[in-house]
C-alpha cells in the first residue's frame, strides 16, 4: 500500500474509533434516564423489528449485532433482570433460548425511549443532507463487508 494510501486508512480507522467510543458515550447519555446503554438500545432495536416478533434465538440476536454471545449474555441478564426481555426455551429447539420483549420493554422501548433516540439522532447528523446519510450508509455497508470477509477467512476455532 503506497504510503498516502496507508496514511488515509490510518486517518479512517483512527476516526472510526473515535466515532465509536463517542456514540458509545454520547448515545448512552441521549437514553441514560431510561435506565440503557447503546448495547441495550442495540439489542431492543434488534428484538423490535415486526420480522422478529416471535424473538430471537440468543446466536440469531449475536449473529445480527455481530457480537459474541459472551458479550451479549450480560446485556441480556441487565436487560431481563429489568424486566425489559424475557428469554424463554425455544420451542423448535429446547437447547436453545428465544429472547422477546416484555409489554414494558415495548412500553419503554416505543413511548420513552424512541423520541429520545429521534433527537439523538437529529443532533448527530446535524447539517447532513439525505445525499450525505445515503453515501455514508453506502460506505459503512461497504467496509462492514469487507470485515465480514475478513472474519470469514479466519480459522473456525477463531471465531466467535
Amino acid at each position: 500500500m503506497p504510503a498516502a494510501s496507508l496514511d488515509m486508512a490510518n486517518r479512517i480507522f483512527f476516526r472510526l474509533y473515535q466515532c465509536a467510543n463517542m456514540l458509545h458515550k454520547t448515545g448512552s447519555r441521549a437514553v441514560e434516564t431510561e435506565g440503557l446503554t447503546t448495547q441495550q438500545w442495540a439489542v431492543m432495536g434488534a428484538l423490535s423489528r415486526p420480522t422478529v416478533a416471535q424473538g430471537m434465538s440468543v446466536g440469531e440476536l449475536a449473529r445480527y449485532l455481530m457480537v459474541s454471545r459472551q458479550n451479549l449474555s450480560g446485556v441480556l441478564a441487565r436487560l431481563e433482570r429489568d424486566g425489559r426481555l424475557k428469554s424463554l426455551p425455544d420451542p423448535q429447539d429446547r437447547r436453545s433460548r428465544r429472547v422477546t420483549l416484555t409489554p414494558a420493554g415495548v412500553r419503554l422501548w416505543q413511548t420513552d425511549a424512541q423520541p429520545k433516540i429521534q433527537a439523538y439522532y437529529e443532533q448527530a447528523l446535524d447539517g447532513f443532507s439525505m445525499d450525505d446519510m445515503t453515501h455514508a450508509l453506502h460506505y459503512l455497508l461497504r467496509m462492514l463487508e469487507n470485515f465480514k470477509t475478513l472474519e470469514a477467512a479466519r480459522p473456525d476455532d477463531e471465531q466467535e
